[in-house]
């Protein structure tokens, strides 16, 4: 075999290499392009009702409500001097009866009816130190009126705006809201309980079935 004939091969053995190699790294490239577009027409849209971003009470870290979507919420308005202040103990228990099973209490103290006139510290080690709160909490802020945060100033659209502290809204996991309840009616009260558990056992709705 000549030189020139080796050479032929040599070259021709790098060329089928070169084309495998080449497919294989295409062949990963689908392989993984699909998975991430699957993974991306997995993911829940958000609702508008929860497409903002508001502060954690205890350090002022943002927090995307996005990340409940698929959640049942409660949203409440809190504040530390009230005669609903006991409801902290009431939401608390409700979150660690349901959150297993999906439900998220998230609390919003405000100063709207000069209850909550500390810092967000303070009222953090309130919620912390007298009632064991563990479900989320956010910085203070307005819940009624032309300055109310995003969540609240839709709430108020929808339903009522709160007309005092421990206003409650029950929002199901498609992020509509369901129904709101008074400052009067306990957190644990059988119609909070029935309505969120009726929202917990309901079967996720597929797309085909939206259509």
């Amino acid at each position: 075999m000549n030189r020139g004939t080796m050479t032929c091969i040599a070259t021709s053995r790098l060329t089928v290499g070169g084309d495998l190699l080449a497919r294989v790294m295409l062949v990963m490239a689908l392989i993984i392009s699909g998975l991430l577009g699957s993974s991306a027409q997995a993911a829940p849209a958000c609702p508008s009702l929860l497409n903002t971003t508001l502060t954690r009470l205890q350090d002022d870290a943002p927090v995307q409500l996005c990340q409940f979507t698929g959640k049942t919420l409660l949203v409440v308005n809190t504040a530390s001097y009230c005669g609903f202040t006991d409801q902290y103990k009431e939401l608390e228990a409700l979150y660690q009866r349901y959150k297993d099973k999906g439900l998220v209490v998230l609390g919003f103290p405000s100063n709207d009816f000069s209850q909550e006139p500390g810092s967000n510290q303070s009222v953090a080690e309130f919620c912390s130190n007298t009632y064991s709160v563990k479900f989320p909490m956010f910085a203070k802020s307005h819940v009624k009126g032309p300055k109310a945060n995003p969540l609240f100033r839709q709430l108020s659209q929808q339903a009522e705006a709160p007309g005092w502290n421990f206003h409650k809204y029950l929002i199901g996991p498609d992020g509509r809201l369901v129904r709101s309840y008074a400052s009067v009616v306990s957190p644990l009260s059988r119609t909070v309980r029935t309505d969120i558990e009726a929202l917990l056992n309901k079967p996720p709705t597929s797309a085909s079935q939206k259509g």
